[in-house]
């Protein structure tokens, strides 16, 4: 049966492009069905992992689309964040049309907006979605952190339109002390890296762009951890952070999509400004991959 909450390991889907640039709607099912045969049972469309902010206006919602084909199957979480709010509405409304489980959104950067508009920001998309909204707490590429001591931002994390928090920040100490302040909140462990500390200071689960090829592995990791065998999760987190330290230092994006490709799904290359990756640089991928993957 479909989950009808929010939880577990969830793929942060990555946005395959065809060799002219375009959205591979194709690959895109095809990455999900392949995800849901591991053991995916939900879905976080058009985030970071998926380039939102290098994809149009017309692409995200493009995204949105094809995967509610599979609406009925997994459930799914669009990211609908941006700098306008107007643009961050227009999303929320067409994923509540497709029939989205939920949405999420990153704090409205670049300006030095104030805690206050933060929170009508949240508000109006929660208005707009018709449901409540995932906080996607990202300080280190948004450029915006969350002061828990400050008045609105304590009243916007108690929420009634708040549903929870992808935490995508290493200061697992803050994700506790948000659970503490509105324990109903759902909380989302947003580095890969930290599944195992997120998982002990409460979380419900994890969202994770390494999970697009990585999800038996990060399975693992999870059942170990629930089942109380510490030491084996902990193992296999080291494990997965082996890879992770490969990944990051060639480049994030374009070593997911890469290893993709070698495990038979193409979703083609990272959008430019995103780099390609030398042959030395897929070769040491290609080893640590077999050094340390758990399929």
């Amino acid at each position: 049966m479909k989950r009808t909450e929010i939880g577990g390991v969830i793929p942060a889907t990555v946005t395959p492009f065809t060799a002219d640039d375009r959205i591979n709607e194709e690959a895109m099912l095809r990455l999900m069905d392949w995800n849901m045969e591991q053991g995916a049972e939900a879905f976080f469309i058009g985030g970071s992992s998926a380039e939102c902010f290098l994809l149009s206006r017309e692409e995200r919602m493009q995204i949105f689309e094809i995967a509610s084909k599979r609406k009925d199957r997994a459930y799914l979480a669009a990211h609908v964040g941006a700098i306008s709010t107007g643009e961050a509405e227009a999303y929320a409304r067409c994923a509540r049309q497709l029939g989205y489980d939920a949405v999420a959104a990153t704090p409205p950067f670049y300006y030095g907006f104030s805690s206050g508009d933060i929170y009508a920001y949240y508000e109006q998309i929660a208005r707009a979605a018709e449901m409540p909204v995932l906080i996607y707490n990202f300080p280190g590429n948004t450029g915006k952190s969350f002061d828990l001591n400050d008045p609105a931002t304590r009243k916007l994390f108690r929420s009634d339109f708040i549903l929870g928090v992808k935490h995508t920040n290493q200061v697992v100490y803050q994700m506790e002390r948000i659970r503490h302040l509105n324990p109903k909140l759902k909380i989302l462990n947003g580095f890969d890296e930290t599944m195992v500390a997120g998982l002990a200071l409460g979380a419900d689960g994890s969202i994770g762009s390494t999970f697009n090829f990585m999800l038996p592995h990060y399975l693992t990791v999870y059942r170990l951890f629930r089942e109380g065998r510490i030491d084996e999760a902990r193992e296999a987190q080291i494990r997965a952070n082996n890879i992770m330290e490969a990944l990051c230092a060639v480049g994030l994006i374009p070593a997911i999509k890469y290893v993709l490709g070698t495990m038979g799904v193409d979703v083609g290359t990272a959008r430019r400004p995103f780099g390609t990756l030398s042959g030395e640089q897929k070769a040491m991928l290609d080893q640590v991959i077999r050094d340390n993957l758990i399929s």
